[in-house]
């Protein structure tokens, strides 16, 4: 076991995956790093909940091989599910019972003793702010609440890997923001977890590295940065005091355009470190005397629209 934990916490390998005529998954390859967030960012029908159940062993991929925590999800399915946690868009508590009750239940399953079921649940229920209200019957549970406590009842048998599946569809502002910073305290111990959301402000904030899905094929991936800097449209807006200095840097600078009749000019970037200096530099040589300087790079909507084509009536939102 302790190689596995040299591994990456997940590895794939050509996934394939139909349904009938329709093809699910094209042959996919993932590589997500132990500790980290992975994002994967579709539109519904995308394939991204189906990557979900092949590599926490719920499917079978048609072809194609992948490895979790170590684990062949194929030939060895009782080690991987013996080192996961999965968190689906619609949470799995039982209304009937009380939250405490949900993971003392939770508890049980993971054949955990009398004394360790106890002192779990607590921890939970303190950890994932739910003590006041333990006591108290789920269905009386609030959107965000009933969400904590399904990713608690997953995280009972201390998983290495967490796969959130839409964790915060239909969560108001306030409740999502709690959900990344639950999110961000479990990487930061260590966890990893695998991400598949709609939502790509959610992208941007939580994932080390996103790969965006398309009609069953991964059309990119990288940081949500290098995502951004492969689309046009990113400029430095360079802000000037006086008119002589702006004509000057125009002039100097020939894909350079002046912004209506304010002392603005905005310069096409790609926003890297390298070619930030290398303007600045530019600059400096000529003397020109610059006020303000600002650096605007595409967000992963443009992003995601550009890779996939999507119009905007598709569910895929920057809420």
């Amino acid at each position: 076991m302790s190689s596995n934990h040299s591994r990456p916490a997940i590895a794939a390998a050509g996934l394939r995956k139909s349904f009938g005529d329709h093809v699910v998954l094209d042959g996919i390859d993932l590589t997500v790093p132990r500790g980290t967030v992975f994002s994967l960012l579709g539109a519904n029908g995308a394939g991204k909940t189906t990557t979900v159940k092949i590599l926490s062993t719920l499917i079978n991929a048609d072809g194609g091989a992948a490895q979790v925590a170590g684990y062949d999800v194929a030939s060895e399915a009782d080690g991987v599910r013996a080192s996961i946690g999965v968190t689906g868009q619609f949470s799995a508590v039982d209304n009937l019972l009380s939250g405490e009750e949900n993971l003392l239940l939770m508890a049980d399953l993971h054949h955990l003793d009398r004394t360790a079921r106890r002192d779990r649940t607590a921890e939970l229920l303190g950890q994932f702010d739910l003590v006041e209200a333990a006591k108290k019957p789920v269905s009386t549970y609030s959107g965000g609440m009933r969400r904590r406590l399904d990713l608690a009842m997953t995280l009972v048998g201390r998983p290495q890997v967490i796969f959130l599946d839409e964790p915060t569809t239909g969560l108001d502002p306030r409740s999502r923001r709690a959900m990344w910073q639950i999110v961000r305290k479990l990487v930061a111990g260590g966890v990893t977890i695998f991400l598949t959301t709609q939502y790509l402000d959610e992208a941007d904030e939580l994932a080390d590295r996103i790969a965006v899905l398309d009609h069953g094929r991964i059309v990119a991936e990288g940081t949500a940065d290098e995502l951004k800097r492969q689309i046009p449209g990113g400029h430095v807006q360079l802000r000037f005091e006086e008119e002589r200095d702006l004509d000057h840097a125009q002039r100097a600078l020939s894909d350079a355009s002046r912004q209506n009749d304010a002392l603005v000019l905005r310069v096409p970037s790609d926003g890297s470190l390298q070619s930030l200096k290398s303007l600045i530099d530019r600059l400096d040589s000529m003397s020109v005397k610059v006020d303000e300087l600002s650096v605007h790079t595409p967000d992963l909507d443009d992003v995601f629209l550009a890779l996939t084509g999507n119009s905007s009536d598709e569910k895929v939102t920057s809420r």
